[in-house]
């Protein structure tokens, strides 16, 4: 994330002073951040495996929850080590990439070749394990909590995963398929933006109720930004994207703006109801069939509304905490998450 993004883009206003001191600040902590990753990763002895297992480090990201961590931090009172916590919820996340391109065969993420498609998919499941135990390396350096809480955010991830992939069927009964796609939302994505404000928060030592309160954002904030990238995966193209768009269209996964296309009228609703009925839609011609007819829909529309929902919750949690140039940040981000969908 550059400079111009954090200062203009996350509301940070370069003439106040301690925004702009602020903003110094979390570009340095970033900074270290990637040096942080870097260091965790490299494999003495092992270029190959160093090589591969900051691919897609290297590749860059918005790195929005080494933003997250950092800005928790804020909160402390300028002890622990934010940039580990903020290190720590990066790997985890970075893990997940490797993992999903393998299950998705995705050609690209962050603009590079994927790693599954540089070195295989078997490499590739092992790459991302790797990088999980640098993970949780990391985590047994931060103490108790972050390790009770980094394991329960890899549950949680698991199971959005798991519960993506099975689809609204579980137990022995059916979900409604609008309250599924919310809950996988939550547990793949909130989750982990959820611990990043909470652990640098913790470790930083902020008070009980502030380290709550940002995770909270974190849940609000984490369902809006995917209901963003679910709008991206239809609306943009695949030099925006950094990735193949229609990835959830390929993989037959219903994302919420299809839900909302699927409950419309009309001819265009009765053939997404065709194509998407049959799952997985590997074929190019009638992928690009879908999209057209999506970004046609009110789905698109509707689904961002209910982002922006989310995220109006998240700016007044963000309002509930101290006066610090971090609130006006976070304040920034409730808005920078639904923006870039539109």
């Amino acid at each position: 994330m550059n400079t111009t993004t954090i200062v203009t883009e996350l509301g940070l206003d370069p003439a106040v002073d301690r925004h702009a001191e602020f903003a110094a600040e979390l570009r340095t902590g970033l900074a270290r951040v990637e040096e942080k990753l870097q260091e965790v990763l490299r494999s003495p002895g092992h270029p190959e495996l160093t090589e591969a297992a900051t691919h897609l480090v290297r590749a860059g990201g918005k790195r929005l929850r080494p933003v997250m961590a950092l800005a928790g931090a804020a909160f402390g009172d300028g002890r622990g080590d934010p940039i580990s916590a903020a290190a720590l919820v990066e790997l985890i996340h970075v893990a997940t990439l490797y993992h999903d391109d393998v299950m998705d065969e995705a050609p690209m993420r962050h603009g590079v070749t994927s790693a599954n498609s540089l070195w295989g998919n078997r490499k590739a499941v092992l790459i991302g394990d790797y990088v999980l135990a640098c993970a949780a390396r990391v985590g047994a350096g931060l103490g108790d909590y972050a390790l009770r809480s980094q394991a329960q955010t890899f549950g949680r991830l698991v199971r959005g995963q798991f519960l993506e992939t099975t689809g609204p069927f579980e137990d022995c009964g059916r979900h409604a398929p609008y309250e599924h796609h919310i809950q996988v939302m939550a547990d793949k994505s909130a989750s982990l933006i959820a611990l990043a404000g909470r652990l640098g928060a913790q470790v930083s030592g902020a008070d009980e109720r502030t380290i709550e309160t940002l995770g909270r954002y974190g849940e609000l904030i984490g369902v809006a930004f995917q209901i963003s990238d679910d709008v991206l995966d239809i609306s943009a193209s695949t030099t925006d994207l950094g990735k193949s768009a229609g990835t959830d269209l390929r993989e037959g996964i219903v994302t919420l703006p299809m839900l909302h296309a699927l409950d419309d009228e009309g001819p265009g609703a009765g053939r997404l109801r065709e194509i998407i009925g049959h799952g997985p839609v590997s074929d190019p011609m009638i992928r690009q069939e879908a999209l057209g007819l999506l970004r046609e829909s009110a789905g698109v529309v509707r689904a961002l509304a209910e982002a922006h929902g989310y995220a109006a919750k998240a700016r007044d949690l963000a309002l509930s905490l101290p006066d610090r140039p971090a609130r006006a940040l976070l304040v920034g981000l409730s808005a920078f998450v639904v923006d870039r969908g539109e």
